[in-house]
């Protein structure tokens, strides 16, 4: 890299709690939604380069490299904000599944958002880039503020958390894609009944006028974590029941579908148990396993 090249790491999330609300005027949904981020992550490298235009590349992944990839549309969106013009060169390094209900892809956005922020000197605050990301998607504004946060509304209501303690995180991905729109369009068929929206996490310790984000523990936490999702898309794709059970009974505290999937999650209180739960639901025919851990910081940009 040189100077006018940077890298940042871009981690994934699960949804430790997914509550799927209301339908909005703008044909999205309201969410209540606690997300936590993972070490494991794609890199992103973005290089200001002669000219004008943007350039992309995708290692490790078979995806599109124009407009219809949120990590272009994310570059898109900041030159706007810039208001300048100015070559882009930006290469994805894929590790994490895709269209798995991870945030790959809306991770690699705010990547982008940042990288550009720190190359072009914008002077943008976390405010200025999570507004950016929430015209890209969903789940891109959680990113600026992680590792853990409550998010709200279509996802540009995001509120910071401490959870304290950390926990191994076993990932399984079956193979397949479940499309996010298919997947809320399933949920809206399902339902008989108007969504409520859940009770609070107990105990939040409200630390007014410090700015100290609220905390919980992981004892609280635990027996809260549910998705939406989960039950329709069982019911669409029983790998998706076989791949949780299959984590409860290799000693998983839980187990869940991770936003609208196909990754399932499960967590774990030791890196040993993890790694055996891992071998073992790894060897199974077009499944596929990682462990990591959950982030205790958010992703550092690296200027070369």
């Amino acid at each position: 890299m040189t100077s006018r090249a940077i890298e940042v790491g871009a981690p994934g999330k699960v949804n430790l709690i997914l509550r799927v609300l209301d339908r909005r005027p703008d044909a999205y949904h309201n969410l209540w939604s606690v997300m936590q981020a993972f070490a494991l992550s794609d890199t992103v490298i973005v290089e200001l380069r002669d000219g004008e235009g943007i350039r992309m590349t995708c290692e490790g992944a078979d995806l599109p490299t124009d407009h219809m990839n949120l990590a272009y549309r994310a570059a898109e969106r900041a030159l706007t904000k810039w208001g300048g013009s100015q070559g882009i060169r930006i290469v994805v390094q894929k590790r994490l599944p895709v269209a798995a209900g991870v945030g790959g892809g809306s991770s690699d956005a705010a990547a982008t958002i940042r990288a550009l922020a720190i190359l072009l000197e914008t002077g943008w605050s976390s405010a200025d880039m999570t507004a950016i990301g929430s015209e890209v998607g969903s789940d891109v504004p959680f990113f600026f503020s992680g590792p853990t946060a409550l998010v709200e509304g279509r996802g540009e209501r995001v509120t910071p958390l401490y959870l304290k303690g950390e926990r191994w995180i076993v990932l399984v991905n079956p193979g397949i894609a479940i499309p996010t729109a298919w997947a809320y369009g399933t949920l809206a068929a399902a339902r008989t009944n108007q969504a409520h929206p859940p009770k609070r996490l107990p105990q939040f310790e409200h630390h007014r006028g410090t700015g100290a984000p609220s905390s919980v523990t992981w004892t609280e936490l635990l027996p809260l974590i549910e998705n939406d999702f989960a039950t329709v898309m069982e019911a669409a794709y029983p790998v998706l029941r076989e791949i949780r059970l299959g984590l409860g009974e290799r000693g998983a505290e839980a187990a869940l579908l991770s936003g609208s999937g196909s990754t399932v999650f499960g967590l774990f209180a030791d890196e040993q148990s993890a790694q055996g739960a891992a071998e073992g639901l790894a060897r199974r025919p077009g499944w596929r396993a990682w462990v990591t851990r959950t982030q205790s910081q958010s992703a550092e940009a690296s200027l070369g």
